[in-house]
């Protein structure tokens, strides 16, 4: 967030930012409509609650007025126009619950800690979110929209739909705010390369596997490889990628979704979401932890080297001991996987 602060020093700045978020919500909600397999206001995957909340963590609480504003205008032009207001303030309830969760254990945006992992998958996405299904259900069984005998299966929907948008969107939109864009000049081909195909290839595999096969599994030793290559930068579009095709072929009833009834569907679709989301999130965070120890490792050995060096060279100035050598050869080791 310190990247972002200086922006948040000018009012006309903030001004300028809330109304980009609520313009960024107001297009990704009409996103999350078009695959809504519900009634046409409850969708499976709801990317706003996700964006909210990158937006929250990146820029601060200032940021809740473009969440009000964005959810507001959405609401206003998919439904009943009394419903807008009631349904705004829970979603903006919910994520700034999430932040100021996230916030108060130490959450960092990095993302590189299995505590950060675990915190956005239980607190904010699962936890926050059930304020603004719970509010979003009640103001439609009050207005008349949904029927009482209806309520459960849309507030599980709402949740689910809200918890997938912050697990999916959320770990991509903080990870490509951290890459160091203005180095990409300098990008190594290969590697570019290897993410390309990487795409196209999670592509392919989800379509010839729900289109031909019918099956979703097909997805996941991809994402792991997409995990273990790249980790968050690379598992985040690929779970998104894999999410949009599940979703597509739920909306249309082909591959896994074919044949069920509209309960079944979703139940499928959102098992298969959580299933990459958190696999992806999980593995990701896991190996970038790993990777962390391994450095930090290496560097407390090359220190270490460093001291028994320089002890042995002030005891023994004159002759070079075995000590040495073997301090020598871990400074080496260590500085060339550097």
């Amino acid at each position: 967030m310190e990247r972002y602060e200086g922006l948040l020093r000018r009012p006309l700045m903030v001004v300028l930012l809330n109304l980009g978020l609520a313009a960024a919500l107001y297009g990704s909600a009409r996103i999350g409509l078009v695959i809504g397999l519900d009634r046409g206001s409850i969708s499976p995957f709801w990317p706003p609650t996700g964006i909210a909340v990158a937006a929250l963590l990146l820029l601060g609480p200032e940021m809740w007025a473009g969440i009000l504003l964005g959810s507001a205008v959405s609401n206003v032009m998919t439904g009943p126009a009394i419903n807008a207001v009631p349904t705004a303030v829970g979603m903006t309830l919910a994520c700034l619950t999430a932040y100021w969760a996230l916030r108060r254990i130490g959450f960092r945006v990095e993302l590189d800690r299995l505590k950060d992992a675990l915190a956005l998958v239980f607190i904010a996405a699962l936890g926050a979110m059930l304020i603004s299904s719970t509010v979003g259900v009640a103001v439609l069984l009050i207005t008349g929209v949904v029927p009482l005998g209806y309520l459960l299966p849309s507030w599980l929907t709402w949740w689910t739909g809200d918890a997938m948008g912050v697990l999916i969107v959320t770990p991509l939109l903080l990870t490509l705010s951290k890459l160091p864009w203005r180095r990409y000049r300098y990008i190594d081909s290969e590697r570019f390369t290897e993410v390309a195909l990487l795409i196209v290839g999670t592509l392919g595999i989800m379509l010839v596997g729900e289109k031909v096969l019918g099956v979703s599994f097909l997805a996941f030793p991809v994402l792991v490889l997409a995990a273990w290559r790249f980790q968050l930068p690379g598992a985040a579009p690929v779970a998104l990628l894999v999410s949009a095709v599940a979703i597509h072929a739920a909306v249309h009833g082909y591959g896994t979704f074919a044949g069920h009834d509209l309960l079944c569907t979703m139940a499928i679709l959102q098992m298969l979401n959580g299933s990459i989301a958190l696999t992806g999130l999980l593995l990701s965070v896991a190996i970038s932890e790993r990777e962390r120890s391994r450095e930090e490792l290496e560097r407390t050995c090359t220190q270490l080297g460093d001291v028994i060096a320089h002890l042995d060279h002030a005891m023994r100035p004159d002759k070079t001991s075995s000590l040495r050598h073997w301090a020598k050869h871990k400074q080496s080791t260590s500085r060339g996987r550097a």
